[in-house]
């Protein structure tokens, strides 16, 4: 079939381009083809339709099945980490029972718990860490984001279980989402090989069976041992019904686990990491921060965090500038339909280009400063500013997420001065299917922050 403005690099130069520099070969194309081109890619069906003009993207999206149906199958590339049984595998009804059991643990009074957790853990993260001394935001983010998911999905604060999915947590993340290089174990399926546990393959195949076996046994442990009272999210998917009466089966559970842990905990820790550096980089937006945080004083409930404008507006830049997701969960055209002016036939697989969308001059005009006054000037729709996705594939998650983003960013800012240790500007650079700070934003912490009306600091008020 004739797909719309196909890129003239030949197929195998533009899958290198999309492993090793996504950010570069996505802003190429749209030189080209400003509104929509026909990508060659690895991960998502090999041949896709990108588009990143916003009615497009709505109609993509919003439109019934008829038109545009969810490809479930075209996510494979995670199925290595999730298995089946994860929403971003699942398709129609199957998607939508696996959705209707999951979203109750993301509401309601629950996130008030979460923030209290969220909070005292940042700060714990952060009191362990010498002053003057260099370290990178990403991984401290890593680590706090970890520790909530750890506390909030299984409900485990300490203990020997507690520390051996956090190493096989921590490994599982490190061997895939790195680097570029060793993303590639899951867009290439032929390096997919098990040459036993000193090769790549083989070592990931052998941490995912032993982690698999600690979620399993802990499943187990809890059906023989309900506790109504327990209000993590394992607990409440586990007893969560659908329409039937049925409950989640043993697979179900580990493979929506496995899906929580890995998409939460690594799209918040980089969203944090990046909010730090911009915030540290721009001393006009800090400066601005920590005056809205002060006019708090001691009242640091969630929701007094959650509400601030200006802190609002700069997780918002920050998730526009740098979306940790590049892209819309893929669908496929189901029957002959005209976008943009271009014919698509039956089978043809589209996403929406999240990244070049938020890039764009008429949208975003200097796109490439960021400016948190964007966001407090006007508004975006869902389909001008789409950081968590959209549709009916929208983030679960998404809002445990921007929680925990301006709780974690709130916590560190007024307790601590912190500064740049490089001052080379940071480039996003692929870390499994996220744009992260190719350099880890390197930081030290020069001394506590005590805020200028002299009101007891965070650090021991924290009540959130």
């Amino acid at each position: 079939m004739k797909l719309p403005n196909t890129l003239k690099t030949s197929s195998f130069v533009q899958k290198l381009q999309w492993v090793f520099d996504p950010v570069g070969y996505l802003e190429s194309a749209v030189q080209e083809y400003p509104d929509i081109f026909t990508a060659e890619i690895v991960g998502f069906g090999d041949t896709v339709v990108f588009v990143n003009n916003p009615q497009a993207i709505q109609k993509l999206l919003s439109s019934d099945r008829k038109k545009f149906a969810a490809l479930g199958k075209a996510n494979s590339v995670m199925h290595p980490l999730v298995g089946d049984n994860s929403m971003l595998l699942l398709n129609g009804e199957q998607h939508k029972r696996q959705r209707q059991l999951v979203t109750p643990s993301f509401h309601g009074e629950r996130m008030q718990v979460y923030g209290q957790q969220i909070c005292n853990l940042t700060e714990k993260v952060l009191s362990q860490l010498p002053k003057n001394q260099p370290f990178l935001a990403r991984d401290i983010t890593q680590e706090i984001s970890l520790q909530v998911m750890l506390q909030t999905v299984f409900g485990l604060y300490e203990g020997e279980r507690y520390q051996k999915l956090k190493h096989l947590f921590t490994v599982l993340m490190s061997d895939v989402f790195r680097s570029p290089l060793t993303s590639s174990l899951l867009l290439f399926s032929f390096l997919q090989k098990d040459l036993g546990v000193w090769s790549p393959w083989g070592k990931f195949l052998h941490d995912r069976r032993i982690l698999d076996e600690l979620l399993y046994a802990d499943i187990a442990e809890r059906r023989e041992h309900p506790d109504l009272e327990r209000i993590d999210i394992l607990s409440l998917l586990m007893f969560a019904q659908d329409e039937a009466g049925n409950t989640m089966t043993d697979q179900e559970l580990r493979d929506e686990l496995m899906t929580l842990m890995l998409a939460g905990n690594e799209t918040t820790a980089t969203a944090i990491a990046w909010a730090l550096y911009w915030i540290h980089h721009l001393p006009e937006v800090g400066e601005k921060l920590f005056q809205e945080l002060d006019t708090l004083g001691d009242s640091k409930d969630p929701m007094s965090i959650y509400r601030l404008p200006y802190l609002t507006a700069v997780c918002n830049e920050t998730l526009r500038i740098h979306p940790v997701a590049m892209f819309t969960l893929p669908r496929v055209v189901q029957e002959s339909v005209e976008l943009l002016g271009y014919s698509l036939e039956p089978g043809t697989v589209m996403q929406g280009c999240i990244y070049l969308t938020h890039h764009r001059e008429d949208l975003y005009p200097q796109p490439k400063q960021f400016k948190p006054e964007r966001f407090l000037e006007r508004q975006f729709s869902p389909y001008e500013f789409l950081p968590f996705g959209g549709g009916v594939r929208r983030c679960i998650g998404e809002a445990l997420a921007v929680f925990e983003m301006k709780l974690v960013l709130a916590t560190i800012l007024s307790n601590y001065q912190l500064r740049l240790a490089d001052q080379k500007p940071e480039r996003p650079q692929r870390r499994g299917m996220t744009l992260a700070p190719g350099n880890g934003v390197k930081m030290v912490i020069t001394e506590q922050r005590v805020r200028q009306n002299s009101l007891v600091n965070m650090k021991t008020t924290c009540v959130l």
